[in-house]
C-alpha cells in the first residue's frame, strides 16, 4: 500500500518441498537466546518422521543457495546489494549476498493488490505483504506454509509478532514478520485544544476542525472506524474491525462518509503529511511515529497518542512464493532479515519497531531511543492495536460468511472519498 512511499522520504543442494497441490480455502486462526548462526549457514533437517506430518508444501530442509533471489518489496524494505534498492549510506542487503551466495534483485511494490498480482506470475521468490495481502496470497495458493524450524532466528521474535491471525493460518505459518507498527493520532498542540485522548477527535469532535482534518488514503482505513465503533457503540457487537457484517460495516461506512465532510486531504504519502502539519493546512489526524518524530525534531508542535480506543497498525511478513524457483534463497532470506543486525538496520531506515530484543540492541546502535520510541519491547502497547488483516466473507471472528470482503470494502472507499 501506498505508505511504503515513506522510503522516498527518507533520502548442490535443493529445497526439499511436499507437492504444491490443492486444499481447501484456509480457515484463519484465532486472536489478536542463543546465538543466531551467521546468515547462509544450513539448517539442521526435522526427523524424517516429523517431516512426514508437515502441510502440503512446507521445505524440510535447507540447502545451499541457488544464486539468485527475487523478491517483492514494499520500498525501504530492501536496500543495497546487487538489485537492491540504491540509497547512499545504506546497504544491509551486502552482507546477505556474501554470507549466502544469493544475488539479490527486488520489484517495488506500488500496493498490495499490485503485489498480489506480481506474486500470482511465479517469477518472484518471495514478498513482504501487507496484513491485507496476505490471506489473499494464502487462499491463492501463492505462497506456502513456512517450516519455521529451518528460521533460527524466529526463536527471538517477539512472542506478540508470533502466530498472528494475517499470517497463521490452522495453526501453520505463513512468513516471518518484517517489523510492526501503530496507526496514531496526531495533533497540533497549539490549535487542538483541550489536548485529546480519544479518536472523537476525528470523528464527532471533527467539525470544530473542518478542513484540517486528515486520515489515510486506503480502504483498509474503515477498520480505524470499526475500532471506534467498538469502544463507542457495544451494541453493534465488533469483535474485530476486520470482520464487519452488512450492519457493522453500514455502521463504519457512515461515520466516515460523516467525517469525509471535515476532510480536505487524505494522505497517503508520510512526507506530504509532514509538509501539510509544518504549514498548518492539517492539524490532527492519523498518522505514525515517524511524521511525528520528524516533526518534533523540526521544533513543530505536534503530539502522537495512542487514543484510549486502540487502533490500527500493521506487521509486514516475509512469504515464500509456492512456486519459488530459488527456494533455499528465500528460507536464508526470511532467517537473515530478522536477524538483529539486518532486521535494526531496516526498520531504523524505515521507522518502525524492530521484531526481537537482539534487534532493539543493535537499534540502538544506529539511532539511541529507537525501540522505546516505536513502542518495540511493549507488548501492552500493542496488544491494543489491531494489525491490518485481509476482510473475508468468511468473518474472522468464526461467525460464518456473513461478512464484508475485501472487494466490498473496496466499493465503499471509492463511494466515501466521492
Amino acid at each position: 500500500m501506498d505508505r511504503r512511499r515513506i522510503a522516498a522520504a527518507l533520502a548442490a543442494a535443493v529445497i526439499v518441498f511436499g507437492a504444491c497441490g490443492g486444499g481447501a480455502s484456509p480457515a484463519p486462526s484465532s486472536g489478536p537466546a542463543s546465538a543466531p548462526p551467521a546468515a547462509g549457514s544450513a539448517s539442521v533437517a526435522p526427523p524424517s518422521e516429523a517431516a512426514s506430518q508437515l502441510p502440503e508444501g512446507m521445505a524440510t530442509e535447507v540447502g545451499d543457495g541457488e544464486g539468485r533471489l527475487d523478491l517483492v518489496a514494499w520500498a525501504g524494505y530492501v536496500v543495497g546489494g546487487t538489485g537492491g534498492e540504491k540509497v547512499e549510506g545504506y546497504d544491509w542487503v551486502k552482507d546477505f549476498e556474501t554470507a549466502s551466495g544469493c544475488e539479490v534483485h527486488v520489484k517495488v511494490g506500488g500496493g498490495s493488490s499490485e503485489m498480489v498480482t506480481l506474486m500470482k506470475t511465479g517469477e518472484y521468490d518471495g514478498v513482504s505483504a501487507s496484513g491485507d495481502a496476505t490471506l489473499r496470497l494464502i487462499a491463492g495458493k501463492d505462497a506456502a506454509p513456512v517450516n519455521l524450524g529451518l528460521v533460527p532466528n524466529y526463536a527471538n521474535v517477539f512472542e506478540g509478532l508470533k502466530n498472528q491471525q494475517h499470517n497463521t493460518v490452522n495453526g501453520v505459518s505463513y512468513g516471518v514478520p518484517h517489523g510492526r507498527g501503530a496507526n496514531l493520532l496526531l495533533f497540533r498542540m497549539d490549535v487542538v485544544t483541550p489536548e485529546p485522548d480519544s479518536w472523537s477527535v476525528v470523528w464527532e469532535g471533527g467539525d470544530k476542525y473542518k478542513g484540517k482534518v486528515t486520515a489515510y488514503d486506503y480502504e483498509i482505513y474503515i477498520a480505524d472506524a470499526a475500532v471506534y465503533l467498538m469502544a463507542t457503540k457495544p451494541e453493534l457487537g465488533i469483535k474485530n474491525p476486520y470482520a464487519l457484517d452488512d450492519a457493522q460495516f453500514t455502521a463504519a461506512v457512515d461515520l466516515l462518509k460523516a467525517q469525509r465532510q471535515n476532510i480536505t486531504t487524505y494522505w497517503s504519502a508520510a512526507q506530504a503529511e509532514i509538509d501539510a502539519f509544518t504549514s498548518g493546512d492539517m492539524v490532527v489526524g492519523t498518522s505514525w511515529q515517524y511524521q511525528a518524530n520528524v516533526l518534533t525534531g523540526a521544533k513543530v508542535p505536534v503530539k502522537a497518542i495512542l487514543p484510549k480506543e486502540g487502533s490500527t497498525g500493521w506487521s509486514d511478513t516475509w512469504m515464500i512464493s509456492s512456486k519459488a524457483k530459488h527456494p533455499n534463497c528465500m528460507y536464508k532470506w526470511m532467517d537473515y532479515i530478522i536477524s538483529p543486525k539486518a532486521n535494526a538496520a531496516a526498520t531504523v531506515y524505515f521507522g518502525e519497531a524492530p521484531v526481537s530484543p537482539q534487534g532493539c540492541a543493535e537499534a540502538e546502535k544506529l539511532s539511541p531511543g529507537h525501540c522505546d520510541s516505536f513502542h518495540a519491547t511493549d507488548e501492552e502497547y500493542f496488544k491494543k492495536v489491531w494489525y491490518w488483516n485481509t476482510p473475508t466473507a468468511e468473518c474472522l471472528d468464526g461467525r460464518g460468511p456473513i461478512c464484508k470482503d475485501f472487494a466490498a470494502w473496496t466499493q465503499a472507499w471509492t463511494e466515501i472519498k466521492g
